[in-house]
């Protein structure tokens, strides 16, 4: 085993204990990536706060995600080497520090950096999920991930809605105060609450990080499903981010408030994560890959009409985030079939291309909205959409194959 605990005492603590610390890390996972979503519904009046143009304000998106992306990249594959039970609340923390940083930023240079920041550490919620599955036996990996998973895309839709109507009350930069607080509370709960599971793994951090692209090599698994999450994710970043323009803008004119309460669109997602998991656990996992990737394209037919009825922009977002949510649970539960050792790096590839197609899919969602708006962003949508279902139909063989064991 890659762990210093032996199998049988691993799942004697996971039968006795599991339950409440996945539901602990589960609300840690949460926390931690919604700090990357508080600006979506604020943008206009973080311009305003710190006197910038709008352009510069959208940054944010942009900084955090590629804040968020580096953190995978470098920071990630740490939980495979170190002691969790203290990095963890040690990068909530420093999270906290850089959220309090961009709430009493007086300019917008600073504001930008300290996003940044805050972005790289919310990658601490990607530390938590396969952590969350190396307690969990085997033959219930799916749930633990759907677990997890219902825990992250609640914090990513809940983020919006209580940005924006915090926003409305107080202003936004009581937003990130309170999210501050929230981060400090959670680093000491987490070190006070996390297990100790010793790595057994002792290489420098170099040979950590060059092994880490020596298993996306190997792993043609990983490689297909690091192409469906990033093509899915730049589609999620596409309609998120185009979604505020539209309904800021003719013939909607809703507030922060209100356009922060579509995020509770996402819920709809959340609600099939244990049972999607839990499939993926009876070897169902590839016909939900299927399923999803076809409702990822159907749902932006149903968007293309919401540029003057609000309906078909309801049932839209509900079918693109339920395909977003079943096909992230399925890929993961696939990656972590890969081999307990490197679950950590493994998790830090696919999140990488995940969030890589995020911040893709955001910067593409401005230039789209300027010159075809939100017809544009729908045929953007749909092409992505129809690129993540060739991705399929090309990869599932390969993805069919039993991976070897992804040793360093």
């Amino acid at each position: 085993m890659s762990v210093g605990v032996k199998a049988d005492s691993l799942h004697q603590h996971t039968s006795h204990k599991t339950r409440g610390v996945t539901g602990l890390l589960a609300t840690a996972t949460g926390l931690c990536v919604a700090n990357l979503y508080y600006g979506q519904p604020l943008l206009d009046a973080i311009a305003r706060g710190l006197h910038t143009s709008s352009s510069t304000a959208a940054l944010l998106i942009t900084l955090t995600q590629a804040g968020y992306a580096a953190g995978l990249l470098l920071l990630l594959p740490l939980g495979d080497l170190v002691d969790r039970a203290k990095f963890v609340p040690l990068m909530s923390l420093a999270t906290a520090v850089a959220l309090a940083a961009m709430a009493i930023a007086p300019s917008a240079p600073l504001f930008l950096a300290a996003a940044a920041v805050a972005g790289a550490g919310a990658s601490t919620a990607q530390v938590l999920v396969p952590f969350a599955t190396e307690l969990a036996p085997a033959h219930h990996r799916g749930r633990v991930v759907g677990t997890m998973a219902m825990g992250l895309l609640l914090g990513s839709v809940l983020a919006r809605t209580v940005a924006g109507y915090l926003a409305d009350l107080a202003g936004w930069r009581t937003v990130y105060g309170a999210a501050a607080v929230a981060m400090g509370v959670l680093a000491l709960v987490l070190r006070l609450r996390m297990p100790v599971v010793t790595s057994s793994t002792r290489i420098g951090y170099g040979a950590l990080l060059a092994s880490t692209f020596r298993i996306i090599r190997r792993e043609p698994v990983l490689r297909v499903r690091m192409a469906l999450g990033g093509l899915s994710f730049a589609g999620f970043s596409v309609l998120w981010t185009a979604l505020t323009m539209l309904l800021s803008g003719s013939p909607y004119h809703y507030s922060m408030g209100t356009i922060g309460l579509f995020g509770l669109l996402g819920v709809v997602g959340s609600l099939v994560a244990r049972p999607v998991g839990s499939l993926t656990d009876r070897g169902r996992g590839g016909l939900l890959t299927t399923l999803s990737c076809l409702l990822l394209a159907l749902s932006w037919v149903v968007l293309f009409f919401g540029n003057h009825h609000i309906a078909p922009v309801i049932i839209g977002a509900a079918l693109f985030t339920l395909a977003v949510q079943g096909l992230q649970v399925a890929n993961q539960s696939r990656i972590y079939q890969l081999g307990s050792g490197a679950l950590s790096r493994v998790n830090s590839a696919y999140m990488t291309a995940y969030f890589i197609g995020g911040a893709v899919g955001s910067g593409l969602t401005g230039a789209v909205y300027g010159t075809g708006a939100w017809t544009g962003v729908c045929v953007l949508g749909l092409t992505l959409g129809v690129l993540t279902v060739l991705a399929w139909a090309f990869g599932s063989r390969a993805d069919r194959r039993r991976p070897a064991p992804a040793h360093t």
